[in-house]
């Protein structure tokens, strides 16, 4: 299965785990203080880094949907 999408739900601290371990797909939004998903980021071609962080958020708000 291959993701389709990524998302991140409220309760992001910014703590930057994820634009660290997949900086193609995740990065900090400093005016919003929280993380976000980069608009056109190839899923496919980042999806074991995208698990990953999905996977060591502190908060688990990463997200993401499979088919």
């Amino acid at each position: 299965m291959a993701i389709t999408r990524v998302w991140i739900e409220d309760g992001c601290t910014a703590c930057g785990l994820c634009s660290d371990s997949c900086p193609d797909v995740f990065e900090l939004d400093e005016d919003a203080d929280t993380a976000k998903v980069i608009k056109g980021a190839d899923l496919e071609a980042n999806e074991d880094a995208i698990k990953e962080a999905a996977e060591d958020c502190p908060e688990t708000v990463i997200k993401y949907e499979e088919s």
